[in-house]
């Protein structure tokens, strides 16, 4: 009997350990969709929802890992779960959307190819930087990410869409900056420049009122214009990186020379 019990009890544990948290996963799938929808939408040509898509991914990206830890649901399957549909999201997502968008229009200046493989680059880059960072997510600084985090190049990308949109821009006379941001993006996440993470920042602690009025402006001005004040945003935070990565280099040459 005591065997058949601890047998009993073993399959049980192995039967929980086989299933998945549902709460968790299920945002990270609603995030994924909301990738997948982007594509869809901008083959049917409606841009503009293709890149409100690309955000909402975004913001469902940001509460999956929350809810998981307050939760208590973290898991390793949550883990690379959350990995492959961002590369949906923030890697196929973006890349096909502005190719769909501008990039195909290349071929009218002679540059076909180029249009696709601006693309690729960018999809591919995403994929290794995701990479990267799972592989190296133990030892990774805290305060900084190594590259442009991929939500952030497809903040780019898809602000670029929406804003252009709002502009009433056509794709087709975009095609130069949709290539160098679609590149730049792309290179920017691969490359070793340092950009803050925000992890340290910590929302349980008092802070002054002013603080709170602060945020109300910020959320009240980004309502005035949403398209332009996010593209404007993300784009600001991947030349801010590039900016400080270049400050550093130049504060460690000062001191080697004063050592010297």
């Amino acid at each position: 009997m005591e065997n058949t019990e601890s047998n009993n009890q073993e399959t049980g544990q192995q039967k929980s350990h086989r299933g998945i948290y549902l709460l968790p996963n299920m945002i990270t799938t609603a995030g994924m969709f909301s990738g997948f929808y982007a594509i869809v939408a901008a083959m049917d040509g409606r841009f503009e929802a293709a890149a409100v898509a690309i955000f909402i991914a975004m913001v469902l990206d940001g509460l999956d890992g929350r809810v998981a830890r307050l939760t208590n649901t973290q898991s390793e399957f949550g883990v690379q779960y959350d990995s492959l549909a961002d590369m949906v999201s923030f890697g196929l997502a973006p890349a096909l959307v502005v190719y769909e968008w501008s990039l195909k229009f290349m071929i009218s200046v002679g540059w076909a190819k180029f249009g696709w493989l601006a693309a690729f680059i960018y999809a591919a880059s995403a994929a290794l930087r995701l990479a990267r960072f799972n592989s190296q997510v133990a030892t990774a600084e805290k305060a900084y990410f190594r590259g442009l985090p991929s939500p952030s190049a497809a903040g780019v990308l898809a602000g670029l869409v929406w804003a252009a949109t709002d502009f009433g821009l056509m794709g087709e006379s975009m095609v130069y900056v949709a290539f160098v941001l679609t590149v730049s993006m792309g290179l920017l996440m691969v490359s070793n420049i340092r950009y803050y993470s925000f992890k340290e920042l910590n929302f349980k602690n008092r802070v002054p009122f002013v603080v709170i009025l602060i945020v109300m402006l910020v959320y009240a001005f980004a309502s005035i214009d949403p398209p332009k004040v996010l593209f404007s945003g993300f784009l600001i935070y991947a030349i801010f990186g590039i900016v400080y990565t270049l400050l550093g280099i130049r504060n460690r040459r000062r001191i080697r020379k004063r050592g010297e």
